[in-house]
């Protein structure tokens, strides 16, 4: 079970695996701009650290965020690397909570689609395309924004947990892909 958790910048630390303590930590994007994801920690500080990198994502990740917000989709979730202690994450990955009949008539994809100048949204597996240096090919979302946002309706991620069962979204994105240890995520509120 996870908890809420607000937070000052002073106050949030990566553990010592460079994960954040399990906890759903809510953030407008004005005081995530504010918060260690961006600007770092002082202490210690992380060698590398990206900030002018972890601003632009957040900054893409707020276009992508209020066309959800748009059509009325408010329940939004911020991962990845980005919200790990990595100098210079790749990308900024999420989940949306969403209606199953509304997703799977196509509704949430086409009114997304209005409102983004570049079609992005889709999750069809054949619209992801390669990039230099990366094995795992990326959605359309992805090479325009660094974000991959993924709907979540009840279905599973396609993840497998330590005893080999598949994991819904939520707990996915709870948990770091290469360690499997338990972490903190980033939910986003207007």
């Amino acid at each position: 079970m996870c908890y809420v958790v607000y937070m000052a910048q002073n106050r949030i630390a990566f553990n010592k695996y460079g994960l954040l303590p399990k906890a759903d930590y809510e953030y407008t994007f004005s005081e995530l701009r504010a918060t260690v994801f961006v600007k770092g920690s002082k202490k210690p500080s992380i060698p590398g650290w990206d900030k002018d990198w972890r601003a632009y994502l957040v900054n893409q990740a707020e276009i992508l965020v209020n066309q959800l917000w748009d059509i009325g989709i408010t329940e939004i979730w911020l991962d990845g690397s980005f919200a790990e202690a990595k100098p210079h994450p790749n990308d900024i990955d999420g989940y949306f909570e969403c209606d199953l009949s509304e997703f799977a008539s196509g509704y949430i994809e086409r009114e997304l689609n209005k409102r983004d100048p570049y079609k992005i949204w889709t999750w069809d597996s054949s619209s992801r395309r390669s990039y230099r240096g990366y094995v795992k090919k990326q959605l359309p979302m992805w090479h325009k924004y660094r974000v991959e946002l993924y709907p979540h309706y009840g279905q599973h991620s396609g993840i497998i947990d330590k005893h080999g069962n598949p994991e819904m979204f939520p707990a996915a994105f709870r948990r770091c892909r290469t360690s499997n240890r338990e972490k903190g995520i980033i939910k986003i509120v207007k």
